[in-house]
């Protein structure tokens, strides 16, 4: 890591903080998921960058970048890393997320075509309409995030060991050396990033995808959102989208199930 860069680019009005590999190799561009930091892809880096430049960026209200009061919306966080592709001259680049960086790879990747060559998305917070998450109000909604919010107060009030104890104890299949970048980023977030917020979904994205999209799904049993239902619905929407199911992992696949994992992306990388 210490020849790895970090910086600073201004993009869709704001100040976007990244840490990037380097090199003259395909770009390769990584979104993080709510409450978590570009670090926290740091395995992951380690082992893409003999092939790619991997930037690991920062989203609003995350780690190192600027924390506006509000902005926090697929189309926002999407805008950010168009701009940031434009302002470092990356595109088109590969996007790939997890979770909320997941929704944000495919917002970029329908709304913002030429900037990308293809997009991976790792179990994006996606439901089915029988899904009990799509029937709450939006008032059961806001009390819900409001609770989120409430808990990462409380959280960042501990130090950042503490916050390590407690996340191996939730988490015991991660590996050690994913905690420290995961606890620093709950110390680095807003808690702005958890109001109440409007996510593009799997139907208003998936038929708009012009470049491959890989889906990255779990078990539902194991914590995982996208169920093995809804992955169909998303296959059936657009041809360009693959589907890769890793089995015994919940929501955090990469930090579970690392080698499948990286087999899986690396498959389809050499395809596009």
């Amino acid at each position: 890591m210490n020849h790895w860069q970090s910086g600073y680019t201004d993009a869709n009005g704001i100040r976007i903080h990244y840490h990037r590999t380097g090199g003259d190799k395909p770009p390769l561009v990584l979104l993080h998921g709510i409450t978590d930091n570009g670090l926290c892809w740091g395995r992951l880096a380690r082992v893409l960058e003999a092939d790619y430049d991997v930037v690991m960026v920062d989203a609003r209200g995350h780690g190192l970048s600027d924390k506006p009061e509000s902005g926090y919306t697929s189309d926002d966080y999407a805008a950010d890393i168009a701009g940031l592709i434009e302002s470092l001259d990356l595109g088109p680049a590969i996007v790939m997320g997890h979770s909320l960086g997941a929704v944000t790879a495919a917002t970029v990747a329908a709304g913002h075509p030429h900037r990308v060559t293809g997009a991976v998305l790792e179990d994006p917070p996606w439901y089915d309409e029988s899904d009990p998450q799509t029937m709450m109000s939006p008032e059961q909604v806001a009390e819900w995030m409001a609770g989120w919010r409430a808990d990462l107060i409380a959280q960042q009030q501990l130090s950042e060991d503490e916050i390590i104890a407690a996340g191996r104890e939730q988490s015991p299949r991660w590996r050690a050396d994913e905690f420290p970048a995961w606890a620093q980023a709950k110390l680095q977030v807003s808690p702005d990033v958890l109001s109440l917020n409007q996510m593009r979904t799997w139907r208003e994205l998936t038929p708009r995808f012009q470049r491959p999209v890989l889906l990255i799904t779990g078990d539902r049993e194991q914590g995982a959102i996208v169920t093995p239902g809804l992955a169909a619905k998303i296959l059936a929407a657009n041809a360009r989208v693959e589907h890769v199911h890793i089995p015994n992992v919940g929501h955090n696949i990469h930090r579970q199930e690392f080698d499948a994992y990286v087999n899986a992306v690396r498959a389809f990388l050499a395809e596009i």
